[in-house]
């Protein structure tokens, strides 16, 4: 199923093909070893899962400013994977 409406599912699923179970465990331990090497010591501790081509953040930072550096990390390794940022703002 397409993420726009302006793409028929037809044709969407014809042209964007699931990604395997092996590319998807690749993606994850490339953001996952991106984030364990970042500068920032707080996205260090966060944790990058799979579930039907999510790439889903998760843990706690302390800012927002955090929560997003952490999703634009992993952006550049994502390729055709959702990224959800399921990663907690505390004080």
């Amino acid at each position: 199923m397409c993420d726009s409406w302006l793409i028929p599912d037809q044709l969407c699923e014809e042209t964007i093909p699931m990604m395997t179970s092996t590319e998807n465990k690749e993606i994850v331990t490339a953001a996952s070893a991106l984030l364990a090497n970042s500068s920032v010591p707080e996205l260090r501790t966060l944790r990058v899962d799979e579930d039907s081509n999510e790439l889903q953040l998760r843990g706690n930072v302390r800012s927002f400013y955090h929560k997003q550096l952490a999703q634009e990390a992993v952006l550049p390794v994502a390729g055709r994977m959702r990224v959800v940022n399921h990663v907690d703002v505390s004080n």
